[in-house]
């Protein structure tokens, strides 16, 4: 009644008056819902949609004594905003969740760590549960993860879930805030920047509610390397690396990898890892962003400009170029397909980019594995492309005009093969560095001047728990509905499946040329 009152001081009065008024609302519906489950008084909101996603103060705070609230929450969330993506989407969406839900719930990338936020919360709702609250167990049994920002910033998340080694991982729901927006393309999320009014934020939290759960594998990466101090890595720093990837101090003194004056860092990703060409290009874009934000405020023009980088990066570059280089003159590559087994991978010697692949999207929504041709499935063993079984897709483009086949339907790159592990050896040769991206993010990487290797070993690292609507273009293993074997001959020129007119006008006008110049994920694992 409190609030109706304060509504109707405001007829007839200006909109910096209603705006204040609508704040001093918002803010005391808050105070109002927290107050109540700290008495117990979940049921006083039974009608208001919000007590299903909300969780109570007492929870979020480490040393909180047990409290008994009548109301459970059928689907508690915790949100995790990268306030920088989406040019100003980020800070108002950020401003919208802390609008609608308790604000202690709704975390600030820039300002807050989630590996510090998870840990306490976690240990938080562990002591709660031993102390006999009923509200903790309940909710770390049902709890759930938002994510928004883009690939990078998603992988940051399952980096630290994965971490955590928890029995019952919650699921995480991703809002495609960045340019490709792979990982939200491949659940179901969409590809495009949302919307961040009020509506647009409930019918998010709806379908986070409706979602299913879908496992995926996660893939490790270890690098060894000697980490130079300086370089002509700017405006990007040397070694820049992925959120989830970092030092690795673990290694024992007798173990061969711990040589001296040498580096390993390890890490995960869950999308897809690349070298060459298309992570150069992306490269490009990150360094001209970091020096010109300003410039990147809009998705479709953060998409013009990866289409005109990959021109000037990639067609019209010098021979002497790194980027003219093939992946077989800068690399050796080793696949594990039988436990203990490496054998050597024939790359191409046209092959400028290649690309290790877990889930169906790459640069912005396309799937460079494809569909085989059932003679290739019984020729070379290829199987349809499972996001949870154990196998990544190892694919290579020779430019980026054969990046543009991915438009045609149906159209892949060079399936060079499945496997288990996947191993990188670089040596001293033609070129002083590379560039590898992994889930989104790029990096230059430095290369042997001596007879120095660099290794990075990418390997099957357990699985990771996902949100899936029905929208979901990413195959399980064990789902029924699922194909068990590559599609016929008649079939490898059909559309695929479910596909809209806007997705498909949205790849004839960008191509695969605009998101295939920028490789977002830099994948490493263990090294043999």
């Amino acid at each position: 009644m409190a609030l109706i009152k304060k509504l109707s001081f405001f007829p007839g009065k200006g909109l910096l008056e209603l705006s204040l008024g609508l704040q001093l609302m918002a803010r005391d519906i808050r105070s109002f819902l927290s107050r109540s489950w700290e008495a117990g008084m979940g049921d006083v909101m039974s009608d208001n949609i919000l007590t299903e996603y909300y969780i109570p103060d007492y929870i979020l705070v480490p040393g909180s004594e047990p409290k008994k609230p009548l109301r459970i929450p059928s689907c508690p969330v915790l949100v995790f905003i990268n306030s920088k993506s989406g040019g100003q989407l980020g800070g108002d969406l950020l401003l919208t969740y802390r609008s609608v839900l308790n604000k202690k719930q709704v975390f600030d990338l820039r300002e807050t760590k989630p590996d510090k936020v998870l840990h306490q919360i976690f240990a938080t709702l562990g002591t709660l549960e031993q102390h006999g609250d009923v509200l903790a167990p309940a909710i770390q049994n049902s709890l759930r993860i938002i994510v928004a920002g883009g690939d990078g910033t998603a992988g940051w998340l399952l980096g630290v879930i994965s971490d955590l080694k928890l029995p019952q991982p919650p699921p995480v729901a991703t809002v495609p805030l960045g340019t490709g927006n792979n990982l939200p393309f491949s659940f179901g999320w969409g590809k495009k920047n949302p919307g961040t009014d009020c509506q647009s934020v409930l019918s998010f939290l709806e379908q986070v509610k409706n979602a299913k759960e879908m496992k995926i594998d996660s893939w490790h990466i270890i690098m060894r390397m000697r980490a130079p101090t300086e370089g002509s890595c700017d405006p990007i720093a040397p070694l820049e690396l992925p959120h989830s990837l970092h030092a690795f101090h673990r290694i024992s003194q007798t173990d061969k990898l711990n040589m001296e004056g040498y580096h390993t860092y390890r890490g995960g990703f869950w999308n897809y890892f690349s070298m060459g060409m298309d992570a150069q290009i992306s490269y490009a874009f990150h360094s001209e962003r970091k020096l010109h934000p300003e410039k990147f405020r809009n998705q479709l023009i953060n998409q013009s400009t990866y289409i005109k980088l990959g021109c000037t990066q990639s067609w019209l570059s010098s021979p002497f170029h790194p980027s003219s280089l093939n992946v077989a003159q800068l690399t050796k590559v080793m696949i594990m397909k039988k436990q203990g087994q490496w054998e050597d991978l024939n790359i191409p010697r046209s092959i400028k980019s290649i690309v290790c692949l877990n889930l169906p999207s790459f640069s912005g929504g396309f799937n460079p594995w494809g569909k085989p041709y059932r003679k290739k499935y019984r020729d070379r063993g290829f199987t349809p492309s499972f996001v949870d079984d154990g196998l990544i897709e190892i694919v290579g483009f020779r430019n980026v005009l054969h990046g543009l086949v991915l438009l045609a339907p149906n159209g892949h790159g060079t399936r060079l093969a499945q496997a288990n592990a996947v191993r990188f050896e670089f040596n001293k040769g033609a070129a002083d560095h590379t560039f590898m991206r992994m889930d989104g993010e790029p990096w230059k990487q430095p290369l042997p001047v001596d007879d120095d290797t660099v290794v990075v070993e990418i390997s099957h690292f357990g699985q990771v728990s996902m949100l899936a609507t029905p929208f979901c273009r990413s195959k399980s293993v064990h789902d029924p509905s699922s194909p068990t074997s590559c599609c016929d001959e008649d079939n490898e020129d059909s559309t695929d499946e479910g596909e809209s007119p806007d997705d498909w006008e949205e790849k004839r006008k960008f191509g695969a040329a605009d998101s295939f110049k920028f490789p977002t994920e830099f994948d490493l694992t263990h090294l043999s």
